[in-house]
């Protein structure tokens, strides 16, 4: 694969704006935005802090939405993802060991699947090669943003490469640097949210149940659990915990950890094998105080991140790219200047709203179901029957999950 790398960038280091569009961060989320802008005529910088093929390599599979598969065909690189990647044509949701359990089916909203599970090498390599085969985008990498100066007509970027400092000028910076992003931290821009008492053990088993096309989230007094299919009778798991017990997890001998596994999944999935080290990551719960700032918009982590529970978290990431390059796209068709405040207000009205839904959504699911206190108990209980059996409120929350609820970038209306 052949990528444009630092030596093709001459061109963006001259004393006029070097480009129109700078997305720091060149993950999926950032990767989506790059691709999904194809049709806009913007010349587009990505900025990534590690070489291409080290930030393929992440070792960790997510679930992708209906929403996210419709955007990724959008932009053309689905096909390629598509063989390489799990399908699950049914949802296990259920409480514990108390036995009621909602099932959705793919005939509940009449799809051919209610979801997916991807590799992240899979779909950030599919996005790499659709970048590659475009001359309005190209990549610095490695490199360091140091620092960003936002003006009345254009942001000025400060850039380590090599060990050299570059300036990048442009009409407008994108935020795609997660969670912990630099960009918003020197924009100044504030967070709201919270640290949950949890934190998440990730992995990928093998197993030996004779179908691979279910997708599980059970729920433990202390966190859900996701079981979600992988190719070649693979699963990737999430298993929530309190922080202390879930480093134990971490640690534990493999024997013993697969018995404890085996005990937690009632045996649904036969044998099991682990494929892969376990991963420990803590949960929390963010939403900026804002998503834009003039010459300034942020996507993905950098903007919100919600808890693990359902799934959601890149998909919401895929949504705002969507969203961005949408708005950007009707700016520039337009003649309006795409890093003008009042055009990026437009991306932040729509997906503000719509993320703090799920962002909701998700802590309501694991603040009322890792509690003990009988009060509680009863009534998801009871909410769990009222799922399962009144069909208009088990559609409108499949619909929720996956991704078909809310405003519909046009990249996904075909």
């Amino acid at each position: 694969m052949v990528l444009k790398q630092l030596e093709n960038q001459s061109s963006f280091f001259d004393d006029r704006l070097d480009c129109d569009l700078v997305i720091v961060g060149g993950g999926i989320v950032g990767a989506t935005l790059a691709c999904a802008l194809k049709d806009s005529g913007l010349k587009t910088l990505v900025i990534e802090a590690k070489p291409l093929e080290v930030a393929a390599s992440r070792r960790q599979a997510y679930s992708l939405s209906l929403l996210s598969s419709q955007i990724l065909t959008g932009i053309g690189v689905w096909q390629q993802i598509f063989p390489k990647i799990g399908k699950y044509c049914h949802i296990r949701l259920s409480d514990a060991n108390y036995p009621g359990i909602v099932k959705f089916e793919r005939e509940d909203i009449g799809t051919d699947f209610l979801g997916y599970v991807a590799e992240h090498n899979v779909v950030l390599t599919a996005l790499q090669e659709a970048i590659a085969t475009r001359s309005d985008v190209s990549w610095l990498c490695p490199a360091e943003v140091i620092g960003v100066e936002y003006k009345d007509s254009l942001a000025a970027i400060e850039v380590k490469v090599e060990g050299k400092k570059r300036l990048v000028k442009t009409k407008l910076v994108v935020g795609a640097d997660g969670a912990r992003s630099l960009i918003r931290s020197l924009a100044g821009i504030e967070t709201r949210g919270w640290k949950y008492w949890q934190s998440c053990v990730a992995f990928t088993i093998k197993h030996e149940a004779p179908q691979n096309d279910t997708a599980f989230e059970r729920f433990w007094p202390t966190g859900p659990m996701g079981v979600l299919p992988l190719p070649g009778n693979h699963c990737q798991i999430v298993w929530t915990a309190p922080h202390e017990q879930a480093k134990a997890l971490q640690k534990l001998d493999e024997q013993e950890f697969l018995r404890k596994l085996e005990e937690r999944t009632g045996g649904l999935l036969g044998k099991l094998q682990l494929v892969s080290d376990r991963y420990l990551f803590p949960v929390q719960l963010m939403q900026c105080d804002r998503y834009v700032k003039s010459r300034l918009a942020l996507v993905g982590d950098a903007a919100h991140c919600c808890h693990p529970v359902g799934g959601q978290g890149l998909n919401l990431g895929i949504r705002d790219a969507a969203a961005l390059a949408q708005i950007i796209q009707e700016a520039c068709r337009q003649g309006e200047d795409i890093g003008d405040l009042k055009i990026l207000k437009r991306y932040e009205r729509w997906r503000k709203r719509e993320n703090l839904t799920i962002l909701g959504f998700t802590d309501f699911l694991d603040r009322i179901f890792s509690n003990n206190w009988l009060p509680v108990v009863t009534i998801r209980r009871f909410g769990l029957w009222m799922l399962e059996h009144l069909t208009p409120l088990k559609i409108f929350t499949l619909k929720l999950m996956t991704g078909l609820k809310g405003r519909t970038p046009k990249l996904a209306q075909f």
